[in-house]
């Protein structure tokens, strides 16, 4: 199974890379792709991380199990504004396929009109926006699964949003077999 991960400057740090760890453990085939190019990305705590390719390149590669979209109020935006992005996710919700965003992630799924009606969560930070929109039913739960849309609300929940999506992809199971030598605490 694949799940493209879109790394966009500004992208939390934490929430890219705890669940592309977490479903590389779980034996999934993830790209990492940079929304700019394959260049290293400075993110929101002005780390650098390098993308596996560019999203151009990636996406010859698609379609996608899932598509996770981290948060970082700078990537968010960034991500928000793509109309690469509007397109891979039209074409993933089309195809019926996982979309997953976490912390200010959502909000482009609320700028692309993706998931409309479903039921999400978000950083506290942009509630407001997301709840205000009226398009979605939001929630403060630390992961919501609507269908095929997952959603988390931040840093401290970037193990719990990676874990449903192994869970969505893979199964309970998979789930079960990885948390222990990762010790992670449910």
């Amino acid at each position: 199974m694949s799940v493209l991960v879109i790394l966009a400057t500004g992208a939390e740090e934490m929430e890219t890379v705890i669940p592309t760890d977490v479903m590389r453990r779980a034996q999934l085939n993830v790209t990492v792709a940079g929304l700019s190019g394959a260049d290293p990305v400075v993110c929101s705590r002005s780390v650098k991380l390098v993308p596996d390719k560019s999203l151009d390149d990636a996406v010859k590669e698609g379609p996608y199990d899932a598509v996770v979209l981290p948060g970082g109020g700078d990537g968010a935006k960034n991500l928000a504004a793509s109309e690469k992005v509007k397109k891979i996710l039209q074409e993933q919700e089309a195809g019926g396929r996982i979309i997953a965003a976490i912390c200010a992630g959502p909000t482009a799924l609320l700028s692309h009109g993706i998931a409309k009606g479903k039921k999400v969560t978000s950083h506290p930070g942009v509630k407001d926006k997301m709840e205000g929109s009226g398009q979605y039913t939001y929630s403060e739960d630390r992961v919501v699964r609507d269908g095929q849309l997952i959603t988390s609300r931040g840093p401290g929940t970037a193990f719990e949003f990676a874990l449903a999506l192994v869970e969505a992809l893979k199964g309970k199971e998979t789930v079960d077999k990885i948390v222990p030598p990762m010790l992670v605490k449910l």
